[in-house]
């Protein structure tokens, strides 16, 4: 039996054994059946319930807060809950895969069953990585893990080198987009078991894909949280989020359980690497991640996700990616090598707002050229609204270099919080869209687009979920509200509007694959990534600042030029509607959208990219 010391103090070692040693949860043990562990604080009794016992079985209590038990009899496939004094069974907030959903029993998972076949994969360096969004559920008719892992040769034969998937953890009910998940360790069930999620991994490594995977660890969902029952210090009212109290990293006083807060989700984040061979976490909202402590609980996440990382045999690249309203630069700085420290990249909102700006822009009035010079910033240099930091936002900005950001068009989100969840290519003109995606794909900064969008899905992505009784009902009359709201919509237009909770706002925003077959959109991606993969990502390896140059022509018009590792790259948009002229004449092509009247002028909705070597 473990002691108190153990259970609060001790590290895993690390190595490429398959298998995280939890703190919490169901371990196996070698010939001696299982240890459960769960810390309750707020409780002076835990009991055990084994499926097919007709009696629970006590804890010991091995103080300050934990319970454990070790049942011989106890295997891989058996299914248990946790009771409190009152009677009431509840999952283990640590279970490794829920069958019957938040409010079943967990399941005992042996981490070791599964025969993993990538054993030298060291995944890919960070300027690599061409980034590929999507949602489980609707990737594919099946909206399974082994039907995803069946699509990767589609994604790898267009160029794309990892994939970011949205949330998966357990979550109620049979559809989400996932970030209303309760059981962080347990891959939910209606996408397939554990071992599922492994078989989707090792595949993906076999096409040289990396697998980023989205990570909540700044709320749990509405419905299936027992934790608060047993372990109330889990949440502060000290500090607010959209979704209520805050979780509670930094309380330092007695009887907090900060330190036990913290563990649950750096050790979700360790988990994920070592179990499930992940090559990157999403934090999402990290801005609403709130910790006033020493050391904040992301900052103390990287620090052991590297560590973990370079301790695998052999050693492997693990990206964490932040997404942060804060816009904090110096998060991303790299070191003298180039490395970065903490945080890989940030996604880049700014360029989807500037970028889908240049698409709605409307120059019959003859439009302002102050809009484009933020595009072009963007483009150019990541953020346009820098964090203050130190009085040095701005210059702490231009230190890190292109590859901090992920650039893109349209998300899960941007897409979802339209009113019919359209995507863009339903709202725009094609030659915009084309002309946007190619200066999108061949940025210095890490471009990352929505599934689907290689073929211009027609399927919308609205914002979908299954809660029961009167939480369904208020989460879909609160969702039209924040639809009104954002879009300052009348009646009228809500009505475009779908029902989160029907299966066929569901149902509806699956991939047509058929359609995929019938275009010829994936082989202009083909030949476009390609052109990223062989002329401009090696020139990316070892940035660690250099900024882009920019100048604006006209509303609508810009150049932007970056200094890499040999080569001068030039980007030339015409983002209008008709020809602009005085662009510059240097380099190679190697990519041009739409058309080039001259060397120096470009046709409407045209993007022309170049690369001189650097004399």
């Amino acid at each position: 039996m473990h002691s108190k010391a153990v259970a609060e103090t001790e590290s895993p070692s690390f190595s490429r054994t398959n298998a995280h040693a939890m703190l919490f949860g169901a371990e196996l043990l070698p010939g001696a059946g299982v240890r459960f562990r769960i810390f309750a604080p707020a409780v002076d009794s835990f009991r055990l319930r084994l499926e097919g016992r007709s009696e629970d079985l006590p804890m010991q209590s091995i103080d300050n807060g934990w319970f454990e038990r070790v049942e011989p009899s106890a295997k891989a496939g058996t299914h248990y809950r946790f009771v409190l004094p009152d009677g009431t069974a509840v999952a283990d907030p640590a279970s490794r895969y829920q069958p019957q959903d938040v409010h079943g029993p967990s399941e005992v998972i042996d981490p070791a069953s599964y025969l993993w076949t990538d054993d030298t994969w060291q995944g890919r360096s960070w300027s690599q990585t061409i980034l590929y969004e999507l949602h489980i559920g609707t990737f594919t008719p099946e909206g399974t893990f082994a039907a995803a892992a069946e699509k990767l040769p589609k994604l790898a034969e267009i160029g794309i080198t990892a994939i970011e998937i949205m949330c998966l953890s357990e979550f109620a009910g049979n559809r989400n987009w996932g970030y209303d998940s309760v059981l962080l360790y347990a891959p939910d069930a209606t996408y397939g078991r554990p071992e599922d999620l492994k078989g989707l991994v090792d595949m993906a490594h076999r096409y040289g894909i990396q697998v980023i995977l989205d990570v909540v660890y700044n709320h749990f969902g509405p419905e299936g949280n027992d934790l608060p029952k047993y372990f109330p210090q889990l949440l502060t009212d000290k500090h607010n989020t959209p979704w209520g109290d805050a979780l509670n990293f930094d309380e330092d006083e007695a009887g907090s359980c900060a330190k036990q807060v913290r563990e649950l989700i750096i050790q979700n984040a360790l988990y994920w690497v070592e179990e499930f061979h992940i090559d990157g976490l999403r934090l999402d909202a990290a801005h609403a991640i709130i910790d006033q402590g020493k050391l904040h609980v992301l900052d103390e996440l990287a620090l052991r996700v590297r560590e973990c990382a370079a301790a695998q045999q052999p050693p492997r690249h693990v990206h964490l990616i932040r997404e942060d309203e804060q816009n904090i630069a110096n998060k991303l700085l790299r070191n003298e090598r180039g490395h970065c420290e903490k945080f890989t990249a940030q996604w880049n909102h700014d360029m989807s707002h500037m970028l889908g700006a240049a698409m709605r822009q409307d120059f019959s009035g003859g439009a302002d050229d102050g809009e484009t010079f933020k595009q072009a910033e963007t483009v150019a240099q990541g953020f346009v609204i820098a964090a203050e930091e130190s009085g040095q936002g701005a210059e702490v900005r231009c230190h890190v270099p292109p590859t901090a950001f992920v650039a893109f068009v349209q998300t899960h989100d941007l897409i979802g919080n339209r009113i019919g969840g359209e995507r863009i290519h339903a709202l725009a003109p094609p030659q915009s869209v084309r002309a946007v995606t190619a200066l999108l794909l061949l940025t210095p900064q890490i471009p990352m687009f929505f599934m689907g969008d290689e073929f211009a899905a027609k399927s919308p992505f609205p914002y979908f979920c299954d809660f029961g009784g009167d939480l369904g009902k208020a989460v879909s009359k609160g969702r039209r509200e924040f639809l009104r709201q954002l879009h300052n919509a009348d009646d009228a237009a809500l009505a475009k509007a779908p029902d989160p909770q029907q299966e066929s706002t569901f149902l509806s925003a699956k991939l047509d694959w058929q359609q995929r077959e019938d275009s010829d959109l994936p082989d202009w991606y083909r030949r476009i990534l390609r052109a990223r993969l062989e002329r401009i990502s090696p020139a990316l390896e070892s940035l660690h600042d250099r900024c882009g140059t920019f100048r604006v022509l006209r509303a609508g018009a810009f150049e932007v030029v970056w200094k890499l590792d040999n080569i001068t790259l030039t980007g030339s948009a015409n983002l209008r509607p008709d020809s602009t002229d005085g662009f510059t004449e240097k380099g190679e092509d190697i990519w041009l959208e739409g058309s080039a009247e001259s060397s120096t002028r470009l046709g409407p909705w045209s993007v022309r990219w170049t690369v001189a070597p650097q004399g």
